[in-house]
């Protein structure tokens, strides 16, 4: 899906015309995320966002194992598996399964943690206890009610923030943000912007932190991309963000190209990139993401640059503190039974 440019826009036609379509959808999404959810047995944490589209939740997963591990822990991703055919629920395998079965994110993730795919969820807790998870990492679903969450962080990109604020299909919110907030733990603001400043301020009111954080560079791609004019093209939620960090990162920029959020790039798709390319003598870029949808066609150029990068918090240690406060009232409120 790529998003419509009114939704970033403060006044439009369009999402006035649409606010009885967004307000019903709002009131049934409200209502379900009060449904009481399944106790999995063990903490589980969600990594979720407040609206349609990516803002860096792939990312922040990849870190929060990073500190899960360092405390201990075995996680497991859970997650739906967007885009792709299976229902699961299964273990991600990189030698055995393409994004066409399991989605782009998850074929990513796996490389660093495993990864369950289901489409019911609970199915997929079954399925990552039986692998010996002590914690369960998932991937969105923060408004989905089918599975109890233990913790739930919210991550915002802090340049474009939450939009025209209005429920989709007028904008791009899921819920109306006042029931949204009520059940947030925590706010991941990506970036040095300051348009979730005003969802910061409200969490603040609440008592719940913001934690700050930026995207940083792979040392080796960023070595492959110094000193070369690129060609960036992207099939995220947010591409312009990946075009900024290519940029605030020193690399040249000569062309971009952005696609909707989860594009199945076609073969004259990818031949169209390639030959611009090499008419105007410019490396491809993209992110991880884009290049888990190509690996393994015949049709894709091994000179495809994927530039990887990695979620930094401005302070570790209060995510530390915050992660490990969660997991010890998870496991006393399972203990006393409350």
């Amino acid at each position: 899906m790529r998003e419509p440019a009114f939704w970033y826009r403060p006044r439009s036609f369009k999402s006035h015309a649409l606010r009885p379509l967004g307000a019903l959808y709002g009131a049934i999404t409200e209502r379900r995320m009060l449904r009481k959810g399944f106790d999995a047995g063990i903490p589980v944490i969600c990594v979720g966002n407040y609206h349609v589209g990516g803002a860096g939740k792939t990312p922040t997963v990849l870190a929060l194992t990073k500190l899960l591990r360092e405390l201990g822990e075995t996680p497991v991703v859970l997650s739906r598996g967007y885009g792709g055919r299976l229902k699961g629920p299964v273990m991600v395998d990189r030698m055995r399964h393409t994004a066409a079965d399991i989605g782009d994110e998850p074929l990513m993730m796996v490389r660093d943690v495993p990864v369950t795919v289901a489409r019911d969820r609970l199915e997929g807790v079954a399925l990552a206890k039986s692998q010996g998870a002590t914690v369960i990492l998932m991937d969105d679903g923060f408004q989905n009610p089918r599975l109890l969450k233990d913790t739930s962080l919210i991550v915002i990109d802090s340049e474009r923030g939450l939009g025209n604020g209005k429920v989709f299909p007028a904008g791009p919110l899921r819920s109306p943000l006042k029931g949204q907030l009520a059940r947030t733990d925590a706010l991941v603001v990506i970036g040095e912007g300051h348009a979730a400043d005003g969802v910061a301020a409200a969490l603040a009111a609440r008592n719940k932190p913001e934690l700050r954080a930026r995207l940083k560079p792979d040392a080796a791609s960023l070595a492959q991309l110094i000193g070369k004019k690129v060609f960036a093209f992207a099939g995220i939620g947010d591409p312009e963000r990946f075009f900024r960090t290519l940029r605030a990162s020193g690399i040249e920029v000569a062309r971009t190209r952005p696609f909707a959020d989860h594009h199945m790039f076609s073969h004259d798709e990818i031949a169209a990139l390639v030959a611009e390319a090499q008419r105007e003598q410019l490396t491809l870029v993209t992110t991880e993401k884009d290049l888990a949808r190509l690996r393994g066609r015949d049709d894709v150029p091994d000179s495809i640059v994927p530039f990887a990068v990695q979620l930094e918090f401005d302070d570790p240690a209060a995510l530390r503190q915050l992660i490990s406060d969660h997991l010890y009232k998870a496991r006393e409120r399972r203990f006393s039974g409350r």
